[in-house]
């Protein structure tokens, strides 16, 4: 295990996340392979071709943590949500017009922030979490995450982030917690 701060953490737009993608898909398959998620390799084909055109998108924003030799350690990307996003369609419990309300700008939605064991409880997550929202003007953040992952959960809930409701985030998908971080609140 490397010391975390040999850890370096880079932000990246679109155009270096698809450069990087193998790094991306490493540090996926490893984090989602484990319980409860046991992601096969089949469903890391699925995220990674969602992946391809995410990273086109001009407000696409990632994170990628490496140790001093280059390793992947941890990932965490995403975007603002359209005006006609599906995410709250989800939910398995309808919520407020006021929450719902998207404009393009208003939420980040975090698709995703995995950190491979070895460097998990270093900080590492929180560091992915601040590089991929510094500088947005996004006046929150979106996540699911599910609520047996009993780390993750810990961990939002101690950034600021609040359950605002369940979803099924995919056909046949588990259920998920829905997340939301108000940044202003934050302190951002």
């Amino acid at each position: 295990m490397t010391a975390p701060e040999t850890i370096t953490v880079e932000w990246l737009d679109g155009a270096a996340a698809a450069q990087a993608e193998d790094a991306f898909t490493l540090v996926y398959a490893e984090a989602f392979a484990e319980p409860p998620y046991r992601k096969t390799s089949k469903d890391v084909e699925a995220n990674f071709r969602r992946f391809r055109s995410q990273v086109r998108k001009a407000t696409f924003r990632g994170a990628l943590a490496r140790t001093a030799g280059g390793e992947p350690v941890g990932i965490a990307y995403g975007y603002p949500l359209s005006p006609s996003t599906g995410w709250w369609d989800r939910l398995t419990t309808p919520v407020s017009e006021e929450l719902r309300r998207e404009d393009g700008r208003r939420t980040f939605g975090l698709m995703e922030l995995a950190v491979r064991a070895p460097w998990r409880r270093l900080g590492v997550a929180r560091r992915l979490h601040e590089a991929v929202l510094d500088g947005t003007t996004a006046e929150r953040v979106l996540l699911n995450a599910r609520p047996d992952v009993e780390a993750a959960q810990a961990a939002y809930r101690s950034w600021g982030y609040r359950k605002v409701g369940e979803a099924h985030p995919w056909d046949g998908a588990a259920l998920h917690d829905v997340m939301v971080l108000e940044l202003r609140e934050a302190g951002r």
